[in-house]
């Protein structure tokens, strides 16, 4: 069995990305790793050769500025990566250069792809998701957060990436996979509120022309934190690869928790209430299909 890990990546630098722990989180269990790394004004390209591994390799491409609606660039940029891979992989590993996986989950990844190697009804593995924001010590649970995606896939290159790279698809269907019990940390959100506030101009000049961000996030804009429904407490320990990253943390998270379980709507607090007893999230969006 040989395993691919494949990313892009762009001025990973200069927006504070963790992209050298995303990479080296899975780079045990992968035999190579495809790092498509566009036209950065910063030291991303010395960040990724600094991992100094003979599995990684990069390939260089020139992000296409007209694509603005949806984050459909982030799509292009990861079929870049996944169709560099090499053809005689059977699993494509990818992980987004905010995301992270426990060490302690690779070998139950690891098991899953090796269990159902053979077995072609299985075009992808599902993952878990934690969602920290604003802190490493917090994470947002609600409907506004995707409870599972897709990050093993077949090495097909009739699958691609979907809209704003969240996920994939095979032509227009949805992608066949397995449920594991192993999670994505994603780390995304984890900024101080200036930093939050650059990664909203940042980020959403991939999704809005310069009149919506000038309207809807001018230079007086402040971060405010009631995206996130509610937070709940991480009890739990992060990978080994964020450890020094989260040492040098410098700043504190000072939420009313109570206000911001005010600030939801009578709908979405019946309905998070309905997946809190049941576990079942009424109308999840899905861009897959669980099979057993």
């Amino acid at each position: 069995m040989k395993v691919a890990g494949f990313t892009f990546i762009r001025n990973a630098v200069k927006n504070d990305y963790p992209v050298v722990e995303a990479i080296t989180s899975i780079l045990p269990i992968c035999d190579e790793f495809v790092v498509a790394l566009g036209n950065s004004d910063d030291e991303t390209e010395q960040l990724i050769k600094g991992i100094n591994s003979p599995k990684v390799k990069i390939i260089h491409t020139v992000w296409d500025e007209s694509l603005r609606e949806g984050g459909s660039v982030f799509a292009v940029e990861t079929d870049k990566a996944f169709n560099a891979i090499s053809p005689d992989a059977d699993w494509a590993f990818y992980i987004q250069g905010d995301e992270c996986v426990h060490e302690q989950y690779l070998p139950v990844i690891k098991k899953a792809m090796e269990d159902n190697l053979s077995n072609m009804r299985v075009e992808g593995l599902l993952f878990k998701y934690l969602h920290f924001y604003g802190s490493y010590d917090y994470y947002g649970h609600s409907r506004r957060w995707y409870r599972r995606e897709i990050r093993v896939l077949r090495n097909n290159k009739a699958i691609h990436s979907y809209r704003d790279a969240q996920g994939f698809r095979w032509g227009d269907r949805k992608i066949n996979v397995k449920l594991i019990d192993a999670y994505i940390y994603h780390y995304g959100w984890v900024k101080p509120p200036k930093g939050l506030e650059n990664k909203l101009r940042n980020f959403n000049q991939f999704y809005h022309d310069d009149n919506w961000l000038a309207e809807n996030l001018p230079q007086t804009f402040e971060f405010s934190y009631h995206n996130a429904d509610r937070l709940l407490p991480f009890t739990g320990t992060h990978p080994a690869v964020m450890q020094p990253r989260i040492a040098a943390t410098n700043w504190n998270l000072n939420i009313d928790q109570d206000k911001l379980k005010k600030q939801m709507n009578f709908r979405r607090k019946v309905l998070q209430k309905i997946e809190d007893l049941t576990g079942w999230r009424v109308s999840e969006y899905r861009n897959y299909k669980i099979i057993k």
